[in-house]
Parts: C-alpha cells; sequence; structure tokens
C-alpha cells in the first residue's frame, strides 16, 4: 500500500465561501500516481467544512441562508465563545457541515455520481487556510 499527502492553501477574501476543489483533489490523485484507494480531503481549521454535493449556485445559496438561521453570525454577544474572537458561528456552522469527505478511488479517478463535487466552504475568512489531501491505496 502506498500513501500520499498534499496541502492545499486557501484565501478566502470573505468571511463565508464555497470553492470548488474537485480538480485539484483529482490532480492530487494523478501525483499520487495511486489506480485504487482512497482519498480524505478536510480542512486543518475548525471553521471551515470540507463537503460533497451538486455544483450549482441556488443551492451554494441555500446553504448560506440555512446556515445563517441555524447559527447566526451576529450578534456576537449571543455566544458564549466569543471573546477573544468573533467567529463562534463558524465553529457551530462546521460542526454541521461536517469535517472531511472520503472518496473511493477508481482507475486513477474520483469515483464520483453524475453530479457530485468537492468543496472546501469558509466560515471564518480573510486569512489563510490549509485543506489536508491524504491517498492511501495502491
Amino acid at each position: 500500500m502506498k500513501t500520499f499527502r498534499k496541502e492545499l492553501t486557501f484565501h478566502v477574501p470573505t468571511r463565508r465561501g464555497i470553492v470548488n476543489i474537485t480538480h485539484e483533489v483529482q490532480a492530487a490523485i494523478k501525483e499520487s500516481r495511486i489506480q485504487e484507494g482512497l482519498v480524505l480531503v478536510n480542512p486543518m481549521h475548525i471553521t471551515a467544512s470540507v463537503f460533497i454535493n451538486d455544483h450549482e449556485s441556488g443551492l451554494h445559496q441555500d446553504y448560506e441562508r440555512w446556515l445563517e438561521t441555524l447559527a447566526p453570525e451576529k450578534p456576537y454577544s449571543q455566544y458564549a465563545h466569543n471573546g477573544f474572537e468573533d467567529n463562534a458561528d463558524a465553529h457551530l456552522k462546521r460542526t454541521v457541515m461536517g469535517r472531511e469527505a472520503v472518496c473511493a478511488i477508481t482507475q486513477g479517478k474520483l469515483d464520483f455520481g453524475t453530479w457530485e463535487q468537492i468543496f472546501y466552504y469558509e466560515f471564518d475568512g480573510k486569512r489563510d487556510k490549509r485543506v489536508l489531501i491524504k491517498i492511501i491505496g495502491e
């Protein structure tokens, strides 16, 4: 069995944003030369998420609206966590959206359904953040 590790760096210029990282993950798989196995993709920060879904702008807007109803950013004073930082909502949104995605690799490619894509979702942006890609297989 072989392993491969790669980090991606993102700088989302706004507090929140969704970035399609499917092509970067597929490029890492190609670079790894692993043909059959699994790829783990996870943010290395507790205020971001990696998830799989459709690449459709209306759906992305729905995520934003829905998450704001569950954990609104403001007022900052509503959260016990806020004090030194004002990102309690980002921690809660990450909990709802999940931490990572694990995907099958078949014949050197992501083994996805028709509309599936991998996304990085930033909840506390405006600074550099890292995403880990870990691939295992043969």
